[in-house]
């Protein structure tokens, strides 16, 4: 039965009014920004609160999330109809600098996460609560759902040494939080100590995946284009880190992995009896742009049938083992940079912990490598509980 979600953003017109009357107003904010009826949280903030709305940011990918891939900077520019700023958070620096934050009192944010780890969004939102706290300015998060749900939480749980920009804090790779309620957990947990308001949704629960709020997608970046897309990319994304096409370049991203060496005859079956709630289809196709561009690719095409069952982490790390097992010779890491990294491999960024990576080359049995991290998974678990907001 499909439920409709009142998001942060609608709920900002009952009762969160005077969290921001009068006061001067950034707003951290792409083309996911928009309410149920398509009206984006630009127009709403300047129609609630007129002349008050003086400065806006965008993070990677840009305002208009036109930037399609990683280290793709995006300019600053001006917003046409209000001629206010735009600033870049994607550009030469990441981290909002204290001039970019003069002429607000407020930072509000209305951004689309997806629920996993190495998604740069929630890094720039905690960039810019750590210099709201230097400035004294404050925070309103307007939440949103998160598309992958809030009851499955998956993978290991980040080490220090790992940290960069696909990674800043000590969270699992799929962390089964929303937006505002993770920007709760890096505040505290993380001792970024700024004055953080969150306007919640009504009518979300954590058993939640997207086609169940009744809710648009709006792709938040162009390489996750449906739910569906996003359902895949906490394991799919760690194929970034080698010279597997992840799928970029062709119209299905993420749900699409491969290379020209790939023997997907050998890799099927394995599959398909290991990972329980998807089928792993042997295809192939040929990207447009990014690895393999123009040359045709064998891989597959992951179906999930069952998203309760499904763990796109666990399946993904298979995947990435059968191919290092059978193409020792073609298969290889990507080499530096990745995210402004220039000495680490990407793979350990992306990764979260260098011994997963020395794990999978040994051919470690993939439950064995689970166990490692489950003490840690676990205590995370417990530890977001207090950070959620809906039960």
């Amino acid at each position: 039965m499909t439920s409709c979600v009142t998001i942060g953003l609608e709920n900002l017109t009952h009762g969160f009014q005077s969290t921001l009357k009068g006061r001067r107003l950034g707003l951290l904010a792409n083309p996911a920004s928009v309410d149920s009826h398509f009206s984006h949280a630009v127009r709403i903030l300047a129609d609630l609160f007129p002349g008050r709305l003086t400065t806006l940011f965008s993070p990677q990918h840009g305002f208009y999330a036109e930037k399609q891939d990683n280290m793709i900077e995006s300019p600053h520019g001006r917003e046409p109809e209000l001629g206010i700023p735009i600033y870049s958070l994607y550009s030469h620096t990441r981290i909002p600098t204290t001039q970019m934050f003069e002429n607000i009192d407020t930072l509000v944010v209305d951004i689309q996460d997806v629920g996993t780890r190495v998604y740069t969004f929630i890094y720039t939102i905690s960039h810019c609560m750590e210099m709201a706290a230097r400035t004294g300015k404050s925070v309103v998060i307007l939440d949103r759902p998160n598309p992958i749900g809030g009851t499955r939480v998956e993978g290991n749980v980040l080490k220090p040494e790992s940290a960069s920009f696909v990674g800043r804090f000590p969270i699992p790779m799929r962390h089964g939080m929303t937006v505002g309620e993770i920007c709760r957990f890096f505040n505290r947990e993380c001792r970024i100590g700024c004055d953080l308001t969150v306007v919640p949704m009504s009518g979300w629960q954590r058993d939640m995946y997207w086609d169940d709020t009744g809710r648009t997608w709006i792709p938040p970046s162009p390489n996750l284009p449906t739910p569906l897309s996003c359902m895949v990319y906490p394991g799919q994304v760690i194929f970034e880190g080698t010279n597997i096409s992840e799928g970029r370049g062709t119209t299905l991203p993420f749900e699409l992995f491969g290379a020209p060496f790939v023997n997907t005859a050998v890799m099927a079956p394995i599959l398909n009896r290991k990972v329980s709630g998807a089928c792993f289809r042997p295809v192939c196709f040929q990207p447009t742009s990014g690895k393999w561009q123009d040359q045709p690719c064998n891989g597959f095409h992951i179906h999930v049938t069952n998203r309760n069952r499904f763990e796109p982490y666990t399946a993904s790390l298979l995947a990435l083992q059968l191919i290092i097992k059978h193409h020792p010779d073609a298969f290889a890491f990507k080499p530096p940079p990745y995210e402004y990294e220039y000495d680490r491999l990407p793979v350990d960024l992306i990764l979260g912990d260098p011994a997963v990576r020395t794990d999978l080359c040994a051919l470690t049995d993939i439950k064995t490598i689970r166990a490692g991290w489950q003490n840690e998974l676990d205590t995370f678990k417990i530890v977001s509980r207090d950070y959620r907001l809906y039960e």
